[in-house]
């Protein structure tokens, strides 16, 4: 029977939702371990609450906030926490720069076919659209991330197409 009432006792606990802190709000400075200050959260929106150390904007889960004397606390210091944000972004561009060879296909944002990359020159990648060697576009090499599905750009192919229209000079125009 005590083992009925603690199976209870532990589901209700599971359904009850964590109690809100109100400390976690835009404008709040967040300290850490320390009483050092971690930074600034700059917005909390959809249960994330983004934390801008001054070098990072992080976002984290609400409920990764306690409650301090005086306001939101993190169990990390702002050294550390750049620290692992920068150890993730250097992995990232490693990963992404593997995959980025030339011959690599590459999908948009939102997973439709781009091209293939023809050339990377320091920054500048060109890709044949659709394979379609006449049909070249140059995007940056930020643009681009590696995925477990390949390599993908931040763009969609209509966000492509909107800026390829937006530099193409307006027929006519003799810039006058």
């Amino acid at each position: 029977m005590k083992i009925a009432k603690l199976a209870l006792a532990a589901v209700a606990l599971a359904a009850t939702p964590a109690l809100a802190n109100e400390q976690v709000a835009a404008g709040a400075t967040v300290t850490g371990p320390e009483g050092n200050a971690v930074g600034t959260i700059v917005s909390v929106e959809n249960g994330q609450a983004v934390l801008d150390t001054g070098k990072h904007k992080v976002p984290l889960g609400v409920e990764m906030y306690g409650q301090g004397e005086t306001g939101p606390t993190i169990t990390v210091t702002k050294a550390q926490l750049d620290g692992m944000i920068d150890a993730q972004l250097a992995e990232a561009a490693a990963k992404r720069d593997a995959a980025l060879v030339v011959g690599a296909a590459a999908m948009d944002a939102s997973h439709a076919p781009l091209g293939t990359v023809l050339e990377i020159n320091g920054d500048n990648v060109v890709l044949a659209r659709g394979g379609d060697e006449t049909n070249k576009v140059t995007l940056l090499r930020t643009h681009f991330d590696a995925t477990d599905h390949g390599l993908m750009a931040r763009l969609t192919n209509a966000q492509i197409d909107a800026a390829m229209a937006q530099a193409a000079p307006a027929a006519g125009t003799t810039g006058e």
